[in-house]
């Protein structure tokens, strides 16, 4: 088994770029398969989920690969998300393996829910969804806000990695040049009289004086308090109790809100709640210093995903449906536009039967 691992992994750094450009096709044609035939959606969620688990395989072993070699460097900057989420990962392995779990069950959730909804009853499925999201919540317990995705993303281009390259990085550049110059072509061996160089080789001349100061020259390429900050301390631990009750009410809203909808009783509450529970969070949360780059950046995601909150519940039946249908009639026959109207029309009925197409 291990023998045939190695090889698969020697496979994959040979062939990284071809893999990669499969994967994202791939994952292009899971938009489109739904409505196309009978279980669609779930062919199209088992590939996806298939997609994401293996990419997620993918980015650890080319990340070890880089990591290995000495002779090469990144050309540009560890985004911060990678550096904070690699070293705990790289020295806490409760927090590495928690990670990977949270992505393994997001990556295959609705998935789980579609086989639940084709095999079990509605009660059940709807048992498992909180079953799910019990594992969840335990599972984003930390000492700091959590960010998303828990796990490094990929920040290696493997387009610009040669296929025959079985130590080279997609994004990092060789610490020397290479020792040897290209040959002289065959036709000019014989050529002695020399060629008037090119107006691009020339010299140019001196740019004129530009307005702007030395400052506003050398502020972007000044260095930031998060970058020589050590990669653990990024995001600083929750200290005061409302910055805990803040984080916690984060953490449960997705458990609260699918709680709720899987009793009648509660139904028609889930969302108000789940909403004012989100307003309550964000109103609790510490304010991140202007040194607090990582934290600042997790908190607009968290604003953003707000918008959400159209395609679920009530407001998804009574406002935001109907608003989308009537766009989708209206494009329908129009060129281009209309492929994507079409696309969309094969979405909505999912996001009308499925909890985990209006995800968290």
């Amino acid at each position: 088994m291990s023998s045939t691992l190695k090889k698969y992994e020697n496979f994959l750094v040979k062939n990284v770029s071809t893999i990669s450009t499969l994967e994202s096709s791939l994952r292009s044609v899971t938009w489109f398969l739904p409505g196309r035939f009978k279980d669609a959606d779930l062919a199209s969620e088992g590939l996806s989920a298939i997609l994401h688990v293996s990419s997620m395989y993918h980015d650890t072993l080319l990340a070890r690969v880089v990591q290995s070699d000495p002779h090469w460097k990144p050309i540009l900057p560890t985004p911060l998300h990678t550096r904070y989420t690699r070293a705990w990962s790289d020295k806490v392995t409760l927090y590495k393996w928690a990670a990977r779990s949270l992505e393994l069950i997001r990556f295959t959730q609705l998935l789980v829910e579609m086989l639940l909804r084709r095999k079990v009853s509605d009660k059940n499925r709807w048992r498992g969804i909180v079953f799910l999201e019990t594992r969840f919540t335990l599972l984003k317990v930390t000492t700091r806000p959590l960010l998303s995705p828990p796990i490094p993303e990929r920040d290696i281009d493997p387009a610009s990695m040669p296929p025959s390259s079985t130590h080279t990085s997609p994004t990092l550049a060789p610490t020397s040049p290479s020792p040897s110059s290209p040959p002289t072509p065959d036709h000019l061996k014989n050529n002695h009289i020399p060629l008037q160089p090119n107006a691009l080789m020339l010299t140019p001349a001196p740019p004129a004086r530009a307005d702007t100061s030395v400052e506003d020259y050398l502020l972007p390429k000044a260095l930031t308090t998060s970058s020589v900050k050590p990669s653990m301390l990024l995001m600083k631990p929750m200290s005061s109790p409302l910055e805990w009750v803040s984080e916690c009410i984060y953490i449960i809203r997705p458990l609260v809100y699918a709680s709720m909808l899987s009793t009648k009783k509660h139904e028609g509450k889930a969302l108000v709640t789940a909403f004012a529970m989100e307003l309550i969070s964000r109103s609790l949360r510490r304010t991140p210093s202007h040194s607090a780059d990582l934290e600042r950046e997790e908190y607009a995601r968290r604003d953003r995903d707000i918008l959400w909150y159209l395609v679920r519940g009530s407001v998804w039946e009574t406002y935001s449906r109907p608003k989308v249908e009537a766009v989708v009639e209206k494009t329908a026959n129009t060129p281009i536009i209309g492929i994507i109207s079409s696309l969309v029309k094969d979405w909505i009925p999912l996001v009308d039967e499925y909890y985990y197409c209006e995800y968290f």
